[in-house]
């Protein structure tokens, strides 16, 4: 009987025996024993099923090809065929009236985020309605809503630096990025960016746009790159103010923040059952003034100021035209043609580029921009999961396929926002149809309301993105990570600084890089524990346990400890291997030489309970290690001597030649170990 047969019979023996020695010793896990470990011939258990079911298995691509044509595939990458069949007239109801209800808020923050991205008004309206209709199909999250956020906005601006074809170019290159990094499973990458940071980064982000909105608030001029040098610059000018536009902006975030509040406000009983009518009605009326709080303050204050302007009297900045109808569908533009200047309109000439000059110009905000739309869709899916399984891959499709979209009908990124989802799910909608009627409203709007979005004032637009992204300053974060882990506050404070001083792809960048030291640093410095144990026989060890696997940043931290503590006695060292799951060539070659130390003077070190796929790891350098795999292994090799050691190496040579059958295992350990 071979070697290899020998493993397997006495694995299936040791998994029949370990329930029986549990019971007397708990604290220790018994597995086959191998005295020593110095040839490819021997395998685990799982290493010989693996093998065999590789042999049974067909080729990846035909096995990747048929798993496609499934029905379950096919559901997961189509949703709406899962609710769509069931789809009644109570979900349509739920739906349009939410549907509805987003619409009134996308209409006026599309119209106000494209100041963000320093675009004119109507390609807001643009990049909110063909993201919502792919979502429908492709969507998993029934609350989530597509269309343009803060932080894609920002993030547009930052990169496309406010030319509307580099915008487009953006997002729908970044459409193409969502979907690849979807087919090559990349939505691990969001893993990267930790909590803290992704707070820093947001707070910063909603300080940014608050602060790009305030030259509209206060009708000022403002300059800058960064956080502060925009107000820096507006102090400048603070003199050239317009009282009305102030006067009208801040009315219009206290006015907005006092109706977000009065959603809260509910008369009559708590018990739904007591409640009249008249308090129902009431009740419904307050919520949907608050929900749709946006609509109401822009429809308000533009019928005033066109009563104004007809007056001749309007003392507020208003949008302006804005071209009627859609835009026309077109590939983005792959190129700017070069156009000149106006010296006397104040106009500077646009320098033209072509394709390669204009991905050249984006630099990092091909990865960064999807990066970041996928971690804010994500918080969004979280936040509505309910306890459900959130597909990222699919999300990441939906994603892709609306921006691409998006960018033929000329809009600019799209994502998921949590703010807009909130008012979804609170309005009740039931299904991915809700994203159907918010962006039939949008094209209703392009097509029939473009005359009066003229006269809407521009503070009002700057107070509703205020009083929207004023809530994504987490501050709320900060006291929970001082009680929990104050180290994390490092990473967070710093992306929240250096997105406010530095470019905002440089700051998180900074941040990222900051947070992946952290994670590297906890992987070079493993948790050692050194105990003397002694057997009851008598047998006194040192027994070293690290905390986590042996990778090439934490190897040598672990073998200076090892050979520290060997050093101080000459007493038979074990490393517990329990916890070590992985290794990598260059651990394996530092433990080649810590066996090496301890074999010219003399001192035996032992590795216990050593996973399989480690060992195999370091066989590539034909290391000979002891390996023990029970208490009673352990404690006979710890009687052995070095003479011992010779001989049962020998006999496992003659084994592995088929001369005998292995008789260095134990079935029934009855030895326990104390401490001393």
């Amino acid at each position: 009987m071979s070697t290899l047969e020998n493993e397997v019979t006495f694995r299936k023996q040791a998994e029949v025996s370990q329930n029986l020695e549990a019971q007397f010793h708990s604290s220790f896990t018994d597995f086959i024993l191998i005295t020593d470990h110095r040839t490819s011939k021997s395998k685990s258990l799982e290493q010989l099923e693996a093998s065999k079911d590789a042999e049974d298995d067909t080729s990846c691509c035909a096995k990747y090809a048929k798993n496609i044509f499934r029905m379950k595939t096919l559901k997961r990458r189509l949703p709406f065929l899962t609710w769509l069949p069931h789809y009644n007239t109570r979900d349509c109801i739920g739906d349009l009236i939410a549907g509805f209800t987003v619409g009134l808020t996308v209409i006026p923050q599309g119209l106000a985020y494209s100041g963000v991205v320093g675009l004119p008004p109507e390609y807001g309206l643009y990049g909110a309605f063909m993201g919502c209709f792919v979502y429908v199909l492709l969507g998993t999250c029934k609350d989530s809503t597509i269309g343009s956020t803060a932080v894609a906005s920002l993030m547009t601006f930052q990169f496309a630096q406010g030319s509307w074809q580099r915008s487009v170019l953006l997002t729908f290159l970044t459409g193409i990025i969502e979907i690849l990094m979807a087919i090559f499973k990349l939505g691990c990458l969001v893993e990267f960016v930790s909590g803290p940071v992704s707070a820093g980064f947001t707070s910063a982000v909603a300080l940014i746009v608050s602060t790009s909105q305030m030259r509209s608030m206060l009708g000022v001029k403002s300059e800058g790159d960064s956080f502060l040098a925009t107000w820096i610059s507006m102090f400048k000018d603070i003199e050239h103010a317009r009282v009305a536009d102030t006067c009208l902006g801040f009315g219009c975030v206290f006015l907005l923040l006092a109706m977000r509040s009065l959603g809260k406000l509910k008369i009559g009983p708590k018990d739904e059952g007591r409640k009249s009518s008249f308090h129902k009605v009431f009740n419904h009326v307050i919520k949907f003034l608050s929900t749709s709080r946006n609509a109401s303050v822009v429809i308000l204050f533009t019928l005033i100021a066109m009563h104004l302007e007809a007056k001749g009297t309007n003392p507020f900045r208003l949008t302006g035209e804005i071209p009627k109808g859609m835009p026309s569908f077109s590939l983005p533009p792959f190129s700017i043609e070069a156009q000149p200047g106006n010296e006397t309109a104040g106009i500077p000439p646009v320098p033209g580029q072509n394709f390669l000059q204009m991905v050249q110009s984006m630099g990092y905000g091909l990865i960064i921009v999807p990066l970041m739309a996928l971690l804010e869709t994500m918080s969004v899916c979280k936040a509505f999961a309910k306890g459900k399984q959130i597909d990222i891959t699919q999300e990441m499709i939906a994603c892709g396929v609306g921006n691409i979209g998006t960018s033929l009908f000329s809009g600019y990124r799209c994502n998921g926002g949590l703010a807009r989802s909130a008012v979804n799910n609170a309005s009740g909608c039931r299904t991915n149809m809700s994203n159907l009627y918010i962006g039939v409203i949008v094209v209703l709007a392009l097509n029939f309301l473009t005359d009066y979005f003229a006269f809407i004032p521009k503070a009002v637009l700057a107070a509703i993105i205020i009083s929207a992204v004023i809530f994504q300053v987490q501050y709320q974060v900060v006291t929970p990570m001082w009680r929990s882990k104050r180290s994390d506050l490092v990473p967070g404070i710093l992306a929240f600084v250096t997105c406010l001083v530095l470019p905002l792809e440089i700051g998180i960048m900074v941040a990222i890089g900051v947070n992946l030291l952290f994670i590297l640093y906890y992987a070079a410095r493993p948790k050692v524990t050194l105990e003397q144990l002694e057997t009851q026989q008598g047998t006194r060890f040192v027994k070293i346990t690290p905390d986590r696997c042996l990778i090439f940043p934490s190897v040598e931290f672990v073998r200076n400890m090892v050979l520290k503590s060997g050093s101080k006695s000459t007493l038979p060292v074990v490393i517990d291997c329990t916890y070590i799951y992985a290794a990598d060539y260059t651990a394996a070659k530092v433990i080649s030489s810590l066996v090496d130390d301890f074999r010219r003077r003399h001192q035996k070190i032992i590795f216990f309970n050593l996973k399989p796929s480690v060992v195999s790891v370091f066989e590539g350098l034909n290391t000979k290690l002891v390996l023990c795999y029970n208490t009673h292994a352990l404690n006979q090799e710890l009687r052995s001597d070095d003479s011992d050691l010779n001989r049962s190496v020998d006999s496992l040579d003659r084994t592995e030649s088929g001369n005998g059958t292995s008789e260095c295992v134990s079935m029934a350990s009855t030895l326990s170990l104390a401490r001393s």
